[in-house]
């Protein structure tokens, strides 16, 4: 399809390297139907992660955000082959050594990996991002009259830069909206946008779990799960 622009929003949570989790959950949707997003966090863990990211990729109509897990590995290729501080760390994170390997000798992937966003606006007024938290804020000055082109722009300078844990950082923290709800509002207010969807914070099963009025939606089925589902329209 020439022109995906009408087509709809398929959400998909965070993969963790199960790969053929993944493709068995994407079965219904084929490409040319969904405009797909791959909240982050495809690799780690699971066996297939550089697979996983290789997919994701190579998905017609699709588009694919970094998560925490993507930047802790592109620290752990900086440092390759030696074992600095950010392979331990990536290590002790469910790091696979054969992925690290397989990303460090593909200088392609690596440096479109380096240039993912961090979080979209899609064009019904949703965000989406990785992590279920306005912590990326603290990556710019807050003057901006559209913060989101600058949290991309910001995070894409810090990774080209090799400033990996300052990303890490303020991608780690777990359940700030729905723990607190103004938070949640006040970044939908700077953000512009009518909700969020996002990975990051584990679900108990393969549903979506909205909350807060339907304001946020988590699609993190955790390391046994991979949530894949449409974005609601309303």
């Amino acid at each position: 399809m020439n022109d995906p622009s009408g087509l709809p929003w398929l959400i998909v949570g965070d993969v963790h390297g199960q790969l053929p989790r993944l493709f068995q959950a994407l079965r219904e949707f084929p490409p040319d139907e969904w405009r797909t997003v791959f909240l982050g966090d495809l690799v780690d863990f699971g066996p297939f992660g550089v697979g996983a990211l290789r997919f994701a990729r190579d998905r017609p109509n699709s588009q694919i955000l970094v998560g925490n897990h993507e930047v802790m590995m592109l620290g752990a290729v900086a440092e390759f082959p030696l074992r600095g501080p950010m392979t331990l760390s990536w290590h002790g994170v469910g790091g696979q050594p054969h992925d690290l390997q397989e990303l460090a000798a593909d200088v392609d992937l690596t440096a479109w990996l380096v240039e993912r966003a961090a979080l979209i606006r899609l064009d019904d007024g949703t965000i989406a991002q990785h992590c279920d938290s306005d912590a990326l804020l603290n990556l710019i000055r807050g003057t901006e009259t559209d913060p989101v082109p600058a949290i991309n722009q910001a995070v894409t300078e810090r990774l080209r830069n090799r400033d990996f844990q300052s990303v890490w950082d303020v991608m780690t923290q777990r359940a700030v909206f729905e723990r607190q709800p103004l938070r949640l509002e006040n970044w939908l207010k700077r953000t512009n946008a009518r909700r969020v969807v996002h990975g990051h914070t584990p679900l108990p099963g393969l549903v979506p779990r909205v909350y807060a009025g339907g304001r946020a939606i988590g699609y993190d089925g955790g390391r046994r799960r991979t949530v894949v589902a449409p974005l609601p329209v309303d």
